[in-house]
């Protein structure tokens, strides 16, 4: 058997632990337990079972109590958690892990081979997971469960993000299944996590107590046993302009999600702590849906790029708070990130005017839109309204001017409700959705570009040239860094500059501002995103 093993040894791990927690030692004391902890958030989970979760930015609140077979290195790699070691086949298609002893879920009930078992299988069912069932899941085509502490899959071709995707998975217990809350997440969806979910307020909040058995966590946390807070309790904040004045007045004890205004209002000063991160996975890019309405037409696609100063628009925004995205995926992740990429397209109103006269879009009506055959130039821009943050609402609006003032094309904004927005996604009855995701390992990539009805759950474009889907495939086949990192380069250039399936905007980021006797704030390894509440504690 071959061994893929990327372990640190957990000396070393422990050793770099250390070492990252330092600073916080020396200068504030010993960890201490005990306290509660009100931390403000932008965004409501839809739903709380994170195995159905699709929004990135609940991800901190549902990692308290839901873990995974293993944790990330800041580089890329792996270390024990759920499981403490795995090893792949020689013919790249079986995935073993061995699992620890001593982890209970919280509703009382063993984590053991066949818990995790029951979790890869029942996301395999539609009925269950939907979208998600056609992901990475659907290359599983066996689950053998040897002993009580051992799990293996095995593909149906080598696809190489697997890894990736099964030590992230986020489990249930198996006594989840069962639960009359299992889709909508809740108080009956029991995990490992340091903390258990105590109380869900529609609309206000969702409190979680510390679990006072916790005995397992990852290798390279900053600490092991027992969470140090009792309580901690996500408020939702949804305007931008809340969070910060509920920090600034004592409210609550951490936020998340700085707009660029108020960011100067936290940097630098005493009694506030601020950090950022950026995110992995794919930047936050207008799509342009290649089956609908004008951007059927890839010359008005590259015409509304070539309308964008996305750099003149993000300054405008965010007032320099935010990175410029150039590509299909984050810079973070670079074992898959082609940076030659960046400046490579830009701003040029007078070749997105010439674009736009020879697609027959040459007249224009009393407004100054562009029109053809009667008809004005309408790109239809189709937002959820429970999933805008991070002032995307105005960011939206300011690329409208833009394509308006530069080519005369109607950017027209619609936000909606869920329901609606489930139905323009299914129907591809849309001119535009913008998105950003955080899975790494390329999954991302797959997730955007594959088609619609084989695994791209998210691919905005719909775009379904056979070229991206021989690249992904090719990719995925082989352990090959080199190899995948050249395909995915290669969609990227066809993506970006041959197709115009997408104007990237932003790298998403995470803004964290606290007060300063909050301890141990921190992102989480690799992906970036806040860590969960395990490693907090209180100072006065």
């Amino acid at each position: 058997m071959l061994v893929r093993r990327h372990f640190l040894s957990l000396g070393a791990v422990l050793l770099a632990a250390t070492a990252l927690c330092a600073p916080a030692l020396a200068s504030d004391r010993k960890p201490v337990s005990g306290g509660k902890l009100t931390w403000g958030v932008e965004t409501e989970p839809a739903t709380l079972n994170p195995q159905l979760n699709g929004q990135d930015k609940t991800k901190l609140l549902l990692r308290n109590a839901y873990e995974s077979l293993l944790a990330r290195t800041a580089e890329g790699g792996y270390v024990p958690w759920l499981a403490t070691d795995y090893d792949i086949s020689e013919d790249g298609r079986t995935y073993t892990f061995r699992l620890r002893d001593g982890v209970t879920f919280t509703d009382g009930q063993a984590f053991n081979a066949a818990a995790v078992a029951t979790n890869f299988a029942r996301l395999k069912d539609a009925t269950y997971s939907g979208s998600v069932s056609a992901g990475p899941v659907a290359r599983i085509i066996d689950i053998k469960t040897p002993d009580e502490r051992t799990v293996s899959f095995t593909l149906d071709r080598v696809y190489a993000p697997f890894l990736d995707y099964a030590a992230g998975l986020e489990l249930l217990s198996p006594g989840a299944f069962a639960s009359g809350q299992l889709k909508s997440g809740g108080p009956e969806i029991a995990g490992t996590g340091p903390f258990i979910l105590k109380r869900y307020a529609k609309g206000q909040e969702i409190r979680f107590a510390r679990n006072p058995d916790y005995n397992w966590a990852p290798a390279n946390a900053g600490h092991q046993g027992p969470a140090y807070l009792d309580e901690v309790t996500y408020r939702f904040l949804p305007e931008s302009s809340v969070p910060t004045g509920a920090l600034s007045s004592g409210q609550v004890d951490v936020i998340e999600g700085v707009s660029g205004n108020d960011a100067g209002l936290f940097k630098g000063h005493a009694d506030f702590s601020y950090q950022t991160a950026l995110n992995t996975g794919t930047p936050y890019s207008l799509f342009l849906n290649v089956t609908w309405g004008p951007t059927e037409d890839v010359r008005v696609r590259k015409a509304l790029i070539a309308a964008i100063d996305v750099d003149g628009v993000l300054k405008s925004v965010y007032r320099g708070e935010r990175t410029r995205a150039w590509g299909i995926t984050s810079p973070v992740d670079t074992q898959f990130y082609d940076k030659t990429i960046e400046k490579s397209y830009g701003a040029d109103p007078k070749r997105a005017n010439q674009l736009l006269d020879e697609a027959g879009w040459t007249s224009r009506d009393p407004q100054g839109f562009r029109t053809k055959d009667g008809k004005r130039l309408t790109i239809e821009v189709v937002q959820a309204q429970a999933t805008v943050r991070d002032q995307r609402d105005v960011l939206l609006q300011a690329l409208q001017a833009q394509a308006r003032q530069n080519a005369g094309i109607d950017l027209a904004i619609v936000f909606v409700d869920a329901g609606t927005y489930t139905e323009r996604r299914k129907t591809g009855q849309f001119g535009s959705i913008a998105n950003s995701n955080t899975p790494t390992d390329a999954i991302d990539i797959e997730y955007h570009y594959l088609p619609v009805d084989r695994g791209g759950s998210i691919n905005y474009s719909r775009a379904a040239a056979p070229e991206l889907s021989q690249w992904l495939k090719e990719a995925a086949s082989t352990l090959d860094h080199k190899k995948r990192f050249e395909l995915y380069a290669r969609l990227q250039r066809f993506a970006i500059l041959d197709q115009a399936y997408a104007l990237p905007l932003y790298e998403p980021e995470d803004q964290v501002a606290a007060a300063s006797y909050v301890k141990g704030i921190g992102f989480r390894p690799f992906k970036q995103m806040p860590e969960s509440a395990y490693d907090l504690w209180r100072s006065e």
